[in-house]
């Protein structure tokens, strides 16, 4: 399922002669970050430190190819712009620290079971705000001639990605600069980066040996993001989404104590094949022909991982601060669940809300159905209940595994 354009072919061929420098890595984000650095008038060698390491680990991998070179060095640099662009204002604006971010919701569960969805529907509130793609990537106070410049450009970018390089994302994960998108992108690591890029097995033996205290410094670091996107606007409540956050709960409730979590919740057997679809298209821009039982291995391990850390804080977090949103009832009747959400959380579901909800709802013109088959990846249906057993233990009790609907949301 090679997802490589002639187009993209044709940039491999012609940027290849210019990636000489892909035999020392660490030069080459050495000038990235200092070039960097010189733009924003300050540094932050640890932070620059840390995401080097992610690109030295991007540039280990056999199958990058030269835009994947270049795409990964300038989505690193951009993320070491935005939070120097971040510390920039805060220090400019000290008040900004104060900004009290109030009872957020983390939308959280495994890959492929409507947390995009969920998290959409929480934030189309009038008194909910999901953070917006664009802003994530360029975090900003507000100005208007900012966000429609930073929107434009997200805009192309997402474009070229979609027709050039990953056509089959659009029908996947569509993105848009002006919708919420997922919170990732305000933090510098994380399980995102072999995500996205390869299996990267140096960079995620480093991140599985990081202390619960380095771990909290991603959240704090998201915090700050939304800090500044709250400062001299109407404090709304903030919805913030992405699955992995699943293997981080403990840490987040340190980082936010008043946290709410929504764990979106569907059969494993389901959602692994379809992962493992979503990530060999994202590798797709990175790696010449990425291995399908690599991209397998990745996601068993990764989603294994996230779900028994997840099912062990459980055991420790106030009851009241989990809402479990089975996929089927979200999918097979949103008109009851997605107002019993918003009564668990706390929220305020209202007539307006009501109206607009099959609007919120519709999928965008022009999508195709996703379709996948976990074998393709190495994986067997036996295997994949193995090696989830607490986790479907624990879906027998919302009657999740009786009723999977045939359409994929």
């Amino acid at each position: 399922m090679s997802s490589n354009t002639r187009a993209s072919k044709v940039l491999n061929t012609v940027l290849a002669p210019a990636i000489r420098g892909r035999e020392d890595p660490a030069g080459a984000w050495a000038k990235a970050a200092a070039d960097v650095e010189k733009d924003a008038g300050i540094q932050d060698r640890e932070l620059a430190e840390g995401l080097g390491r992610v690109f030295g680990s991007i540039a280990e991998e056999p199958r990058l190819t030269p835009v994947g070179w270049f795409f990964a060095l300038g989505t690193i640099k951009e993320r070491y712009a935005n939070r120097l662009r971040i510390k920039s204002q805060i220090a400019e604006r000290p008040e900004i620290a104060d900004e009290q971010i109030v009872n957020p919701v983390f939308v959280l569960g495994l890959p492929r079971t409507a947390t995009t969805l969920a998290h959409k529907v929480l934030a189309a509130s009038p008194d909910h705000r999901g953070p917006l793609a664009w802003e994530m990537q360029h975090t900003t106070l507000a100005d208007p001639a900012v966000a429609k410049r930073e929107i434009k450009k997200f805009n192309q970018s997402a474009q070229m990605l979609t027709k050039v390089f990953a056509p089959g994302l659009k029908h996947i994960h569509p993105l848009d600069a002006e919708n919420p998108e997922e919170s990732l992108l305000l933090m510098p690591h994380g399980t995102f980066w072999p995500l996205f890029h390869g299996s990267m097995p140096s960079y995620r033996a480093w991140y599985a040996q990081r202390s619960e205290a380095e771990l909290a410094t991603d959240y704090e670091c998201l915090k700050q993001g939304l800090q500044v996107l709250q400062h001299g606007r109407p404090a709304k409540r903030w919805v913030v989404k992405y699955p992995a956050h699943l293997n981080d709960m403990t840490v987040i409730r340190k980082v936010f104590p008043d946290a709410t979590f929504v764990w979106t919740h569907r059969d494993p057997g389901t959602v692994v094949g379809s992962a493992c679809s979503l990530v060999e298209t994202l590798w797709a821009p990175y790696q010449k022909d990425p291995d399908p039982l690599e991209v397998g291995q990745l996601i068993m391990d990764s989603m294994v991982t996230w779900v028994n850390n997840a099912l062990e804080a459980r055991l420790s977090l106030p009851p009241s601060s989990i809402v479990d949103v089975p996929y089927h009832a979200l999918s097979a009747d949103p008109h009851t669940e997605v107002p019993r959400v918003y009564a668990a959380i706390g929220a305020t579901w209202t007539a307006s809300d009501q109206a607009k909800l099959d609007q919120v709802l519709a999928r965008p013109a022009g999508s195709k159905p996703h379709q996948y088959d976990m074998r393709r990846y190495g994986l067997e249906p036996d295997q994949v209940d193995a090696a989830f057993a607490p986790y479907l233990r624990l879906l027998n009790t919302f009657d999740v595994l009786d009723a999977e609907p045939k359409v994929e949301m």
